[in-house]
């Protein structure tokens, strides 16, 4: 009881912190809002290729986007942990009794609240531009999941890095330098059957790609839930793993102070 309590404590300050930055929250909605209106009208031809797999852009683009912003906002969350550390914020803590594991888990139940919140604006907004997803409440839950274990794996890891490295500019190259190819070596905007075969090959192991084809795989109309549990059984390992690698790094900077 004494650990749930404390989460919900790291939980609520992380979400009251967020609710001071009115602007950082404007542009992590305003950035995936764009890319769908402006990728949706831009590429929206090219669902007329053969092979392709759907006939509406937006319906393919939709899930991409979702799992692209819950990609970038886990990347991202690791800036929090520097601030706290360079505001001397964590070593309070850590001198308090406050269970150690909740500093990491109140931060990515925050990002979890926060990505829920942006995904469902994200999926609102793509109904209205004429998306249809035919796997109906279970494919959209599908796709929720999907994008809070992708967040959770990189907002863990993001979170390890700079416990590690302590460096908000190293920390930023690190981010960039990992998520921007991901992301375009990925599903997210083309469909894998027309990428290039060396592409193809790394998508097939890239967290990203995983999460998108788990997600369009359960809104489809005749879903494979075979494909879905798998990419999300490897999402979840994946989550897990960068879970203990950031309480590694957190006890790791307690033993350095």
């Amino acid at each position: 009881m004494t650990r749930l309590v404390h989460t919900w404590f790291m939980t609520q300050r992380q979400l009251r912190n967020l609710a001071r930055q009115p602007y950082w929250i404007a542009m992590s909605l305003m950035q995936p809002v764009i890319y769908l209106l402006l990728f949706g009208s831009l590429f929206q031809r090219v669902a007329e290729l053969p092979g392709f797999g759907t006939g509406s852009y937006i319906t393919y683009l939709t899930p991409g986007i979702v799992i692209m912003s819950a990609f970038f906002g886990g990347g991202w969350i690791g800036m929090t942990m520097i601030d706290d550390l360079d505001r001397g914020i964590l070593d309070r803590f850590l001198v308090t009794p406050v269970w150690r594991g909740a500093v990491v888990t109140g931060l990515l139940l925050q990002l979890a609240v926060q990505i829920l919140i942006q995904s469902l604006i994200i999926v609102g907004l793509g109904l209205l531009l004429g998306a249809r997803f035919e796997g109906g409440p279970l494919g959209v839950g599908v796709l929720l999941v999907c994008a809070l274990l992708l967040a959770a794996a990189f907002g863990a890891l993001s979170t390890g890095i700079a416990l590690r490295i302590r460096k908000m500019e190293s920390v930023i190259g690190i981010v960039n330098g990992v998520q921007l190819p991901l992301m375009f070596l990925s599903s997210v905007y083309m469909a894998p059957n027309l990428m290039p075969v060396w592409m193809q090959t790394i998508a097939r192991y890239n967290p990203v790609n995983w999460a998108v084809e788990a997600a369009r795989t359960a809104i489809g109309a005749n879903g494979d839930w075979v494909i879905v549990t798998s990419y999300a059984g490897l999402l979840l390992a994946l989550s897990i793993v960068c879970s203990w690698f950031a309480t590694r790094a957190l006890q790791s900077y307690r033993r350095s102070v």
